[in-house]
């Protein structure tokens, strides 16, 4: 950085975006012949990891808001992908499950995004996706327990 901006060309923050934007362009690309975008993929995989999540809790997972999640929770709800009790056992939590054709939709789109994450990684060595992995959790950490500085 210089005081006269940010050059993006050497903007490690710009070129973690970018990174992303590929990433989730790759995703998109082999989950849509699935019928999936990667927000819906995401939902499926946060409840195949953790059943039972709430809204509030799915929509933080997948980066979206409480609304976006509820909206696509309706829609794999309708299409058989997951159950919601009509009411919340306790409080006003509707607790949310795959059933087994959300599970058997997870299982091909895990293939499917699975290739293209050893795509990303084919240019590394074991020892460089480990050293990459950790630098980025120490990123992610930094930012979220961090104040803003200056």
């Amino acid at each position: 950085m210089s005081q006269d901006g940010v050059h993006l060309q050497t903007s490690l923050g710009y070129l973690l975006k970018e990174a992303s934007s590929a990433l989730r362009a790759a995703m998109e690309e082999v989950l849509r012949p699935l019928g999936m975008t990667v927000t819906h993929y995401s939902c499926l995989e946060l409840l195949s990891q953790r059943p039972g999540l709430s809204n509030s809790e799915l929509a933080r997972g997948a980066f979206v808001t409480r609304q976006s999640m509820n909206v696509l929770l309706q829609n794999l709800e309708r299409d058989g992908y997951v159950t919601r009790p009509a009411e919340a056992p306790v409080g006003k939590v509707l607790p949310t499950r795959l059933t087994p054709r959300g599970r058997a939709s997870l299982a091909k789109a895990t293939v499917a995004v699975r290739s293209i994450e050893i795509r990303m990684l084919s240019g590394l060595t074991e020892t460089e996706q480990t050293a990459a992995f950790g630098i980025l959790q120490s990123m992610i950490y930094s930012l979220r327990d961090s104040g803003p500085t200056g």
